[in-house]
């Protein structure tokens, strides 16, 4: 079992790799010097007897058998290596020229090389030869005593299979080494996924300092926890945010249903308190609406609804719709948009995180202060509420977009504080963000939305309107 596993390891199998590398790498190496270097003497060899060939070809096209003898015996006498082998016979295969005393029995075709030994000077050699026909039925054998590039080319292919040999050790002690190593280093992540199992989410792969690929997956590992953590942080958050804004309504539904039955004199005061605890209860329904509105925006299935649209419509039915709430507020709501507002996305959802913001910001606003909507084109569509309300602390920005996050200052305020997680939702769906901030007093919410890909012509302001008469 132990040596499946060793075998099946990724360890074993990268270990593997690098050794089948090295190794493939050196037997190249050691061929390509065998071929330039004991391949070279043979060559040189092959080379010498075809110029010898040709050189006593012309000789006897020049003058014949006797200046071919002649030719022979001075090529012998100048041979300074003494590695020259030459001879010459007659039809009879009887010896004319040459320093060989007869003519090799195995040398019978032309055009082929052998490999031979033969005897020079009464010492037995190896020879490289060549048989070549002459007209007049003569035979020509030419070649080269290869007795000493022999064993130099045998030493060094020796030396090329020991090096081989020791760079096969060397490839599996690195293989070793490399697997160790592999090992090593996915043990820290091994050992740190099995603590995050174990419930231990505090603890993260460590990192070498070296900033190599290792360190990099290790930084990746640990961001990818860093955020499971903060989506398990949300989760409790959610939980205990539900738990905590449902329940005082739930109660106080069940304490008036409760109430009514026990005391409810006339049928009137029966449905009164059965609305009072519907309206509790429809506010419930519209909490859970919310959460389920914003878990359908992040999951992005309604991208299939983006289309081009003009967002200065819409702007006009947000101020229509809240105009008369902040009229009744003594709120000012004003609106200044280019004339047209170039968009693409779903108009539902841009026209629900618009009228959020605007909800918000005249929820929060003083009497006889201002909430002003605008539009701008630049780079991209910058749709902005401004307030001069409490705002929202630096501190707390971060949080604000945050489900059932509500700040100190909207705690008597009434609301889910779900608003703003909606408008994040739809801002990343199209691409865009949510800016929350200072607006000296009170908050400005910048909604940023990407302009359309063929749109970006501002147009002209189209005009400022305002509730208060």
């Amino acid at each position: 079992m132990l040596d499946r596993e060793f075998y099946r390891s990724a360890g074993f199998r990268f270990g593997a790799i690098y050794a089948l590398l090295l190794a493939l790498s050196a037997t190249a190496l050691a061929i390509f010097l065998w071929w330039a270097t004991a391949g070279l003497l043979d060559r040189q060899t092959e080379a010498a007897i075809n110029a010898d060939a040709q050189g006593l070809a012309e000789h006897w096209a020049e003058g014949g058998l006797p200046a071919l003898v002649v030719t022979i015996e001075d090529r012998l006498a100048q041979n300074i290596d003494d590695d020259a082998i030459y001879l010459l016979v007659n039809p009879n295969m009887k010896r004319i020229a040459g320093n060989l005393a007869s003519w090799p029995p195995s040398v019978t075709e032309t055009g082929t090389w052998y490999g031979l030994p033969v005897m020079r000077a009464g010492m037995k050699s190896l020879a490289d030869v060549q048989r070549y026909e002459l007209p007049g039925g003569y035979h020509l054998l030419i070649g080269r005593d290869i007795q000493v590039r022999t064993q130099l080319r045998t030493l060094l292919t020796d030396a090329l299979l020991w090096a081989v040999v020791v760079v096969l050790l060397m490839a599996t002690a690195g293989a070793l080494v490399v697997r160790s190593l592999f090992r090593r280093t996915l043990a820290n992540v091994s050992a740190t996924a099995a603590a995050i199992a174990g419930g231990d989410f505090a603890q993260r792969v460590r990192l070498t300092g070296r900033g190599d690929e290792f360190d990099q997956v290790a930084e990746v590992i640990n961001d990818m926890l860093d955020r499971i953590g903060r989506l398990m942080d949300g989760v409790k958050q959610v939980s205990n945010a539900i738990a905590h804004d449902l329940r005082t309504p739930i109660t106080r539904a069940r304490t008036r249903l409760e109430d009514a039955a026990l005391h409810a004199e006339t049928p009137a005061d029966l449905r009164a308190a059965i609305e009072r605890a519907t309206q509790d209860l429809d506010g419930i329904v519209a909490v859970f609406q919310a959460l389920l509105r914003i878990a359908e925006i992040e999951a992005g299935s309604r991208r299939s609804s983006f289309a081009r649209l003009d967002l200065a419509p819409l702007l006009d039915e947000v101020v229509d719709l809240y105009g008369a709430v902040a009229e009744e507020r003594g709120i000012a709501l004003t609106l200044q948009a280019p004339e047209a507002v170039p968009a693409y996305g779903d108009k539902e959802m841009i026209q629900q995180a618009i009228a959020n913001l605007v909800d918000n910001a005249v929820k929060f606003s003083p009497e006889g202060k201002a909430v002003d909507l605008t539009a701008v084109i630049s780079s991209a569509v910058l749709i902005t509420v401004g307030d001069h309300g409490p705002g929202i602390d630096h501190d707390e920005r971060e949080q604000a977009t945050d489900r059932f996050y509500r700040g100190e200052s909207a705690r008597s305020t009434p609301g889910s504080g779900l608003g703003l997680s909606l408008v994040l939702a739809v801002a990343h769906l199209h691409g865009g963000e949510l800016r929350l901030e200072d607006n000296r007093p009170g908050l400005r919410a910048v909604l940023v939305l990407p302009l359309p890909e063929d749109g970006d012509n501002p147009g002209r302001i189209r005009r400022v309107s305002d509730t208060r008469d």
